[in-house]
């Protein structure tokens, strides 16, 4: 079995709308100029990088932004064109917020378990709803037919249906989910959550918490993982309100180690003691204080969403954005890492900035999937990466990005049609079929 990196492409609507209460870098920049084609290039550079490591690496396109379909269930009427005119004129809020390209994290488009993880004996695949931020929760359809349209083989894979969009019901995908595996030992989920929908339990006070225990609960019965393997820890209070509103943000595990703020988790000593007795002596964790790290340099700076990746020699690497490396008491934390009794025996520092800018790093950017060469056989969609890909992916971007948008274009109806062109050509590219309702 080996692990592929589901990259999401930026989309030709990349804009800092602001759009994410609690997350610092989304609210900082929102209406300052983007660069889409920059974005995506960026993120095919991290996708060269990591491949370039002897690591599995794949991709994931971009939705159609802005939405019209969307726009039309909100009441707007008449041509595209019209449509657009009309959403900029009486409620500019709701284009900026149908325009986000928001679906190149897709750490967010969905869960994911192996084959050799549930009862079945298939790889098992959630879409997110995404259901506390509208913006997102209008990804999980498009999300849907694109993961069935790749992982069609129904003998190898369980493609379900989002999760009810409703709050109790609350899914945020991978970005909440980590497994952990130790030779000899059953494979670990940790489904983390920040509320619940019914039991009452203590939450954030300043920003909200948006997966639920529920939710997660829900993923391990439809993934159909036994009880012993998977594990529901609570994310921290503390740590939402300064900014973590995924555990991604402050926990990121690979295998038979664990990296994380002491903000993670409630009761983060609990878990690890927990993990220790279930993966056994292999397993290794490394915790960052308040103290030594503190959480809001973790939050501006990134360290913990960053991508730990086991190479081909059986060692582990990890890729973090630039700003790690230029916040010292994040460098200060990875160099500890890497010197400790740890798998981890290098750290890169990519720039993703565009991505960064609005909240996500490196590990936002992909979707984890590990996949059996039987189950990579099976797929027929030419999604994984190859430097043949890329230079076809590079030069589609160069044809078809704009260089700079501000949030006024987005008001520009021409935008929606490039938008358009541009993803009925990749659907060739990709051989991916008909997955976006303009094409149906």
């Amino acid at each position: 079995m080996r692990e592929y990196n589901f990259d999401g492409l930026v989309g030709p609507t990349h804009n800092y709308g602001g759009l994410s209460p609690g997350n610092l870098a989304s609210q900082s920049h929102g209406g300052e100029p983007s660069h889409p084609r920059d974005a995506a290039l960026q993120g095919l550079e991290k996708m060269r990088f990591v491949s370039g490591l002897g690591v599995g690496q794949a991709v994931l396109p971009p939705q159609p932004r802005p939405s019209l379909r969307a726009l039309r269930a909100l009441g707007f009427t008449g041509s595209d064109e019209e449509v657009i005119t009309r959403a900029a004129r009486e409620a500019e809020h709701l284009l900026r917020l149908t325009s986000s390209a928001s679906s190149m994290w897709t750490a967010n488009a969905a869960t994911v378990a192996p084959s050799a993880d549930t009862a079945d004996g298939r790889v098992h695949l959630t879409p997110a709803n995404l259901s506390q931020m509208y913006h997102r929760a209008i990804e999980a359809e498009t999300t849907h037919a694109v993961l069935r349209a790749i992982f069609a083989n129904e003998q190898h894979f369980a493609v379900h249906p989002p999760l009810p969009g409703s709050s109790h019901f609350a899914d945020e995908g991978a970005a909440n989910h980590t497994r952990l595996a130790t030779p000899g030992h059953a494979g670990v989920h940790l489904l983390a959550w920040g509320r619940s929908a019914w039991q009452d339990v203590q939450g954030p006070s300043r920003f909200p918490a948006r997966q639920t225990l529920e939710a997660s609960q829900a993923l391990a019965r439809l993934h159909q993982l036994d009880a012993k393997s998977v594990l529901f820890p609570q994310q921290h209070p503390e740590g939402i309100d300064a900014g973590a509103f995924h555990t991604d943000v402050l926990a990121v595990g690979n295998e038979r180690f664990l990296m994380l703020h002491e903000l993670a988790f409630v009761d983060h000593a609990g878990l690890l003691a927990v993990l220790r007795e279930k993966l056994g002596q292999d397993f290794r964790a490394v915790v960052a204080t308040k103290a030594e790290l503190p959480v809001k340099d973790a939050v501006k700076a990134y360290p913990f969403n960053s991508q730990v990746l086991t190479l081909p020699d059986g060692t582990m690497a990890i890729v973090a954005p630039v700003e790690s490396q230029e916040t010292p008491a994040a460098r200060q934390f990875l160099e500890r890492v890497v010197a400790e009794d740890t798998p981890v025996k290098a750290v890169h520092y990519l720039d993703v900035r565009q991505s960064m800018n609005n909240g996500g790093g490196p590990a936002c950017l992909r979707q984890r999937v590990w996949l059996t060469d039987e189950e990579r056989g099976a797929i027929k969609a030419d999604v994984f990466y190859t430097p043949a890909l890329h230079d076809s992916l590079a030069g589609w971007v160069r044809r078809h990005y704009r260089e700079v948008l501000r949030p006024k274009d987005l008001q520009d109806p021409q935008l929606a049609r490039e938008t358009m062109t541009a993803l009925d050509e990749l659907t060739r590219i990709l051989r991916l079929g008909n997955v976006y309702d303009f094409q149906q």
